[in-house]
């Protein structure tokens, strides 16, 4: 069985994900592909693959350089349409990114059937089962699957010997260069600013302040701390799922509401009716679907957008970038204009939410939640970790919630994770790092290990 993976260098390091996927891929078969595209340095990251038995392909011309996940997608596409395969492995997202939008978008212009957020994956003959954050699922191979961080990529035998990597540039590929690079990408990053919002002044308390602090906070009423957008409106949006209305309405004199189906059946009707925006939720669904219908559409996509603005016409979206650190200000050139949108999801009075940090002292969060009727959380290291399950995860990838009082324990305070709980009228952060960044987003702190 050949096998290709698709992986992506940042930073001179392998995303992790993709990592993960290499590994599924050496699990499964010994004859496996590892293609990447950037610069001529991701030679130097490529190389040492090799000692692992895999073959490299490095896709590099000037041309591709600032490609968005559309153009990304194509590139690929055109490359791997050259080759000859029965799987296609691509980590779930990259951490630069966070879109998620690559994979989709690849099985849909190869044709082949698609699984995401796969835990695991077995094949058997002509059939490939994966268990995914979704449950159970089946499809015939050729496929494309979305893998998570559930592998760990082994190590080279001391005795192996590195080969050589494979370069493809576009005489080779022949890739329409309109397609291709910044002016074949139909989203424009307008502006990047550091993310400072969200901020909180912290006041640091004992351990033992924290049930009485708790009490007092629950009978207090429920601050709305969301800001309402008031500028222009476009005349019509689509929102396709009931759970980005709210969001649709905010932004829009008129909402038509689209059944989630899918994405062949949702793009034929767009263009049938020719919407000027469609929303979509930045949930599993929504990142596995809205992908497709913009590949189909040959149209852009903003993922995971925490703030909507227009000036009457156009659609002007905000999301993090860069590991969150940044957030950019974004607009689509085609039409529709689509993005999945962040919405929030019902929560608790009290939610206890564990990290990387509390890993192995994971117990006490259970317990802490149980002696405050909490609902428990997670951010995505400790799900990486599967130390506990999606549906607990909070941030950027996972939920966004608002309840009246928030415990972080053992969290770092990524601009991934907080950016999810902005809505909640208090955050207590637990950690033994005083200078641990969610103290920042926090109104108030506590330093201790949780031993």
């Amino acid at each position: 069985m050949k096998i290709l993976v698709c992986a992506k260098v940042i930073d001179g390091e392998l995303n992790p994900f993709d990592e993960s996927a290499i590994e599924c891929a050496l699990t499964l078969s010994d004859d496996v592909t590892v293609i990447s595209m950037g610069p001529p340095s991701c030679e130097n990251v490529l190389k040492p693959l090799t000692r692992l038995g895999v073959k490299a392909t490095l896709i590099c011309d000037n041309i591709y350089a600032g490609s968005d996940t559309l153009a990304t997608a194509y590139i690929l596409s055109t490359a791997i349409k050259k080759e000859k395969y029965d799987l296609i492995l691509c980590g779930r997202q990259s951490i630069d990114g966070d879109t998620a939008q690559v994979g989709p978008m690849l099985s849909q212009m190869l044709g082949i059937s698609l699984i995401t957020n796969a835990l695991s994956v077995k094949v058997k003959g002509k059939n490939m089962s994966a268990k995914t954050r979704m449950g159970d699922e089946k499809a015939k191979l050729p496929s494309l699957v979305t893998v998570e961080r559930g592998y760990v990529l082994r190590f080279p035998s001391i005795f192996s010997k590195a080969g050589n990597v494979n370069i493809l540039d576009n005489s080779i590929l022949c890739c329409n260069p309109e397609k291709c690079g910044l002016s074949g990408s139909p989203t424009k990053v307008l502006q990047t600013f550091e993310n400072e919002h969200g901020k909180r002044k912290c006041k640091f308390i004992s351990m033992e302040e924290l049930f009485p602090l708790v009490e007092r906070l629950i009978s207090a009423e429920h601050i709305a701390k969301e800001t309402k957008y008031a500028g222009k409106k476009l005349k019509s949006v689509w929102a396709v799922g009931k759970e980005v209305l709210e969001k649709a309405k905010e932004i829009s004199e008129e909402v038509v509401l689209i059944e989630k189906s899918a994405p062949e059946i949702i793009a034929k009707k767009t263009k049938e009716e020719k919407p000027d925006v469609i929303l979509w939720n930045a949930d599993l669904w929504g990142r596995k679907n809205a992908p497709q219908v913009a590949t189909i559409l040959d149209t852009g996509l903003c993922a995971d957008c925490t703030k909507l603005e227009t000036d009457g016409k156009n659609l002007i979206m905000y999301r993090p970038a860069k590991g969150g650190n940044v957030t950019a200000k974004i607009k689509c050139i085609k039409k529709p204009q689509m993005a999945t949108v962040r919405t929030k999801t019902e929560s608790s009075d009290i939610v206890v939410a564990g990290g990387k940090g509390i890993s192995d002292k994971i117990e006490k969060m259970y317990e802490l939640a149980e002696k405050l009727g909490a609902e428990i959380g997670a951010s995505r290291g400790l799900v990486d970790m599967d130390k506990i399950s999606y549906d607990k995860q909070i941030g950027l990838t996972g939920k966004t919630i608002s309840p009246k009082v928030y415990i972080a324990i053992g969290i770092s305070g990524a601009v991934q994770h907080t950016c999810a709980v902005e809505g909640a009228d208090t955050v207590i952060a637990i950690n033994p790092d005083k200078n641990a960044r969610i103290f920042k987003y926090a109104d108030y702190g506590i330093l201790c290990s949780f031993d």
